[in-house]
Order: structure tokens, then C-alpha cells, then sequence
């Protein structure tokens, strides 16, 4: 997966939005990493609700579904 600065830079958080999501596809997804806290959201819903996840919780994520792609 690569990244790209989100657009929103209204956030106190800085968002990475995933190269997979686009405009028109339901994969909208955002990151934000904070010193212990990884916070995701909808790209095209911003202002709606979030997910975070401590670092291993994170880890344990990405290790699990990096296999998949």
C-alpha cells in the first residue's frame, strides 16, 4: 500500500489516506498514528465516526491481513 496526505487539514491529526481508496469505490480508509494510538477513519465521511487501536493491536492487523492482499 502506498500513501498520500489526506486533503483534510482541519484535523488535529495528520491523516494518511491509502492509495487503494478513491472517489468513486467503497474503500475509503484513513490513518492517523499518534505516540500510542493508530486511529482510522472514512475518508469521505471525515467528521463521522473513528476506530483506534493501540500499536499492538495495530500490528497484529496489519501482520494478519497484509497476508490477504
Amino acid at each position: 500500500m502506498t500513501i498520500k496526505p489526506s486533503a483534510d487539514s482541519t484535523s488535529i491529526l495528520t491523516w494518511i489516506k491509502s492509495s487503494y481508496s478513491s472517489n468513486e469505490g467503497p474503500e475509503c480508509v484513513e490513518v492517523a498514528a499518534t505516540p500510542g494510538t493508530v486511529h482510522i477513519r472514512d475518508s469521505k465521511d471525515p467528521q463521522g465516526p473513528l476506530l483506534a487501536f493501540g500499536h499492538s493491536e495495530w500490528s497484529a492487523f496489519l501482520s494478519i491481513t497484509s497476508d490477504r492482499a
